[in-house]
Formats: structure tokens, C-alpha cells, sequence
């Protein structure tokens, strides 16, 4: 018996040898988050849900060296990503981060927290045209903060409640978002 020719396998095949390319792999899988974040957007924690840091000094250092003590807890809303420029899911995000930095970067405190050499961050922030604060720890991550995975990103209030925590691609500059931010910014 003669098998006819099958179009399903044939696109199974080549999005196979795409997936195995490395040159073709990385904007496939940040094309595959991207759909994600229409889906799914960040929203805040309930109340009695939230993780309460004790307030402290985030040492770290900025790109060009400068050693810089980010406050947590103390009085400011802090946004804080963990990230990495080889990864998919950060690269799918960052356009969005940088949009709700544009209209919110004077008024939260944004970390952007990476482990990679610095030289490769600013060409990375560069080709991207982005302008976002970019930061390299100058201590060990603080527990109630750290995670295995990238990204994972947070959205501190003034008390240092963890009010939003995500890990994977996020659109950070959705409604809910700006609404708990907003709400945020607003209480005293």
C-alpha cells in the first residue's frame, strides 16, 4: 500500500530542524512567549498572600561599575526583574518592561538584575534600544528573592510586601499592572 504525502508531517519536520538550529531556535521560542503574553498578564497577590521583606539595602553595581544601594522596603515601590540577555522568555518580555519603565521610571525604583558580564548587557540594551536601569549583584541574592528560574520578576510595595511575583514571559505593561502600581503609588 502507498502512502500518500502527509503536509503534517512534513511542517513537523521542519519546525523540528528550526527548533535544533541555533540560530533559528532563540526567535522561535521568544515568538512562542510573546503569544503567551497575550494570554496571560501579572496580577497582584491577595493580601494575605503577600511575602513581606524585612527592609534592606540591595548592594549592586551598575553597568559601568559604580557600586549602587537599591532600598527595598523603605518607602518606595520598587520594580525588580531577574534576567538574562540569552534568554527567551526575558528577550519576549523586555519590550513591555521598557514601555512601563518609560511611564513609570520616575516614580518606582526599577532593578533590572542580571549576572552576565556587563560588556554584553550594554550591547545587548544598545541593538534594542533600550534604556532600561541594569544592574549586577554585588551580594548574594536575598532568599526571600531568589529563584532558579529566569525570568522572575517582582513588584515591591513601600512596606516591602511582595505584591506581584511572576517567573516565565510577562506583559508588564498590562492594565492590571498599571492599576496595581497606580493603587500602589497612591497609598501613603
Amino acid at each position: 500500500m502507498k502512502k500518500s504525502f502527509n503536509w503534517k508531517n512534513l511542517i513537523f519536520i521542519v519546525v523540528l530542524v528550526l527548533l535544533i538550529i541555533p540560530q533559528t531556535r532563540q526567535p522561535i521560542q521568544v515568538m512562542v512567549n510573546k503569544v503567551k503574553m497575550m494570554v496571560f498578564s501579572p496580577s497582584a497577590f491577595a493580601k494575605a498572600d503577600q511575602i513581606q521583606l524585612q527592609p534592606f539595602n540591595y548592594s549592586l553595581t551598575s553597568l559601568d561599575g559604580d557600586t549602587v544601594s537599591a532600598p527595598i522596603g523603605q518607602g518606595e515601590v520598587t520594580f525588580m526583574s531577574y534576567w538574562a540577555t540569552w534568554c527567551p522568555p526575558c528577550i519576549a518580555e523586555m519590550p513591555s518592561i521598557q514601555e512601563l519603565y518609560n511611564d513609570y521610571g520616575d516614580r518606582v525604583d526599577f532593578a533590572l538584575i542580571t549576572s552576565e558580564d556587563a560588556e554584553v548587557v550594554k550591547a545587548f540594551l544598545q541593538k534594542k534600544g533600550y534604556n532600561l536601569p541594569v544592574f549586577i549583584p554585588a551580594q548574594e541574592t536575598p532568599k526571600p528573592l531568589y529563584e532558579s528560574s529566569i525570568p522572575t520578576n517582582y513588584i515591591i510595595d513601600k512596606e516591602g510586601n511582595i505584591v506581584i511575583k511572576e517567573q516565565g514571559a510577562q506583559d508588564w505593561n498590562s492594565d492590571s499592572v498599571r492599576k496595581t502600581l497606580d493603587k500602589l503609588l497612591s497609598s501613603e
